[in-house]
């Protein structure tokens, strides 16, 4: 407990008095004896058994937030079902984070959670800046004395904290940067909070060679002296500047499209270039799953398959291929989705009902179940660790045999994409040419840009453009989403079975004119009926 700060129980209710302010506070000793013992452990000690009562729930988060609010990073590791690591927790937090004045203020309980909210004064060089802000607790039953107890984890400390992380007032580290749009337009986290974490990471990749000069702030730290969030800025530094080729009128679409859906992920690019024009993504962890997830595409991925048919010259857009209503590949069963069939059609209706029988009978004329991997990699850049100018993950297709590879066929089994990397595949069917996809210029840090051995064989590039044009039109499976995006345009949807999941994953890749994108909801049934609208929203802001 800092120096000046003194503790009393005034009429039964705690307060707690530091830095010569006073703060009014709660009952704590109450808690400390509250609830229903049922029975007596082996060592003697008091059992309590069932689910946690309400005045459990309320007096151990009182007794927890008072320790805490007086300075008491034991005592309030007491009230936790992790002693250790919570003193350990609450020890550094105040101390790197130089707080004094701590008001703790207990909200109205839901069930077993409380939430609350902490006030104090960050004091640091002089500079003494107020910090309030809310966080939440769960209270539940020791496994070994059944007491109730603080369930432990960094995000009582603060929400945005995860494990590992800490709060830490630095006057070191790469400067504050103003991330700029291709047009010039401040990018800012307040505004399009889908890029906190790609200007957290431009901060620490570029904001040493941007121009800023450092200030004094309290922050989210990992690991190093680079602060992977800044909560609270005591002393302004100066901000350098670094351009992005995002667009700011194409990324508040993106935003705003992801609303719509929870667990949400899109990402645009423009073909001719490689640039990402956006990146946006609606998810309760905030974590960048667009550019960082890992997941089955379902049947966008077809577009990389048909690709591959089309250049061995076993299908062509115009000659009938077979769609029966199952097929089977070493003993693995498919069937088309409700069972349907097309007789005597071609492989651009195929393509277009997203008939999986077709792609799967041809697996076996291919003559390499790896094939389709070879042709991920080498046309459409898939796995050549992109260097984009913030971290991605660039898509796997690993090399597989039997039903597993005649499942990647149709974006199952084993391939892993995310939104950036089907934006990316969709923009090379539209051009022919994979250009690696990049958030910053190369020309500012003179990185490396991956590159294909190859470009697609004309003919074949002509035919996909052509069946994904028919997939946006007519009776195309992404007809009705694609109904209001004018221009050249070409569509493919995807529904991802999931293990353990009622419904799969909606995912949908088009591009119109010189603009691609690709989506993913989570548990949202259908590409065309999620992933598909989110999509056409961003290529109308084009």
């Amino acid at each position: 407990m800092r120096s000046g700060a003194k503790v009393a129980v005034v009429g039964g209710v705690f307060a707690v008095v530091a830095g010569g302010v006073g703060y009014a506070g709660y009952n704590l000793w109450e808690g400390m004896t509250g609830g229903t013992t049922t029975t007596v452990s082996a060592e003697g000690t008091p059992r309590r058994t069932g689910p946690v009562t309400a005045e459990e729930t309320r007096t151990t988060a009182e007794g927890f937030l008072a320790a805490w609010a007086a300075g008491d990073a034991a005592k309030a590791a007491g009230f936790t079902d992790d002693p250790s690591t919570a003193h350990s927790a609450l020890s550094a937090h105040l101390t790197n984070t130089h707080i004094e004045g701590v008001k703790t203020v207990p909200g109205t309980p839901t069930g077993t959670t409380v939430p609350f909210t902490v006030s104090s004064l960050v004091s640091y060089g002089g500079d003494r800046v107020p910090w309030t802000y809310t966080s939440r607790l769960t209270v539940v039953r020791g496994l070994s004395t059944g007491q109730p107890r603080v369930d432990w984890s960094q995000s009582v400390l603060h929400p945005q904290l995860k494990d590992g992380q800490a709060l830490k007032v630095t006057s070191g580290g790469a400067p504050a940067i103003r991330a700029l749009d291709r047009h010039g337009t401040e990018l800012t986290a307040e505004r399009y909070p889908s890029l906190r974490p790609v200007l957290d990471e431009l901060r620490k990749r570029y904001g040493a060679e941007a121009g800023g000069t450092a200030g004094v702030e309290l922050a989210v730290m990992s690991e190093g002296d680079t602060p992977d969030r800044t909560l609270l800025t005591l002393r302004k530094g100066k901000a350098g500047e670094v351009r992005t080729t995002l667009d700011a009128g194409v990324q508040a679409a993106a935003e705003k499209a992801v609303r719509r859906y929870p667990e949400s992920s899109v990402v645009a690019i423009k073909p001719s270039t490689g640039e990402v024009r956006a990146v946006a993504n609606n998810r309760k962890d905030g974590w960048n799953a667009a550019f960082l997830g890992k997941q089955a595409p379902g049947s966008t991925m077809k577009i990389v398959t048909a690709s591959l048919l089309l250049e061995k010259g076993l299908v062509a857009a115009d000659r009938v291929a077979e769609c029966p209503a199952e097929a089977m590949y070493h003993g693995t069963r498919f069937r088309n989705l409700d069972g349907f069939r097309l007789d005597g059609q071609t492989f651009r209706q195929s393509f277009a009902r997203s008939c999986n029988t077709a792609f799967v009978k041809l697996i076996d004329d291919v003559d390499d179940d790896s094939a389709l991997g070879t042709q991920a990699r080498d046309v459409f850049g898939i796995g050549l660790e992109w260097k984009t100018g913030v971290p991605t993950w660039d898509g796997s297709v690993p090399a597989e045999t039997g039903g597993v590879a005649a499942a990647q066929y149709i974006g199952q089994g084993t391939v892993q994409m995310n939104a950036l990397t089907m934006a990316s595949v969709t923009a090379t069917a539209k051009t022919g040419v994979f250009r690696q996809p990049i958030v910053v210029p190369a020309s500012l840090d003179d990185r490396e840009i991956a590159r294909t051995p190859r470009a697609l064989d004309g003919s074949a590039a002509r035919q996909l453009r052509d069946m994904m044009r028919a997939t946006a039109r007519g009776n195309g499976t992404g007809a009705a989403a694609m109904a209001g995006v004018g221009g050249d345009k070409g569509a493919k949807t995807g529904s991802a079975e999931v293990d353990l999941q009622g419904q799969a994953n909606s995912w949908f890749a088009a591009f119109a004119d010189d603009l691609a994108a690709a989506a993913v909801v989570q548990a949202a049934g259908h590409g065309g009926d999620a992933a598909g609208p989110l999509v056409a929203s961003v290529l109308k802001a084009r």
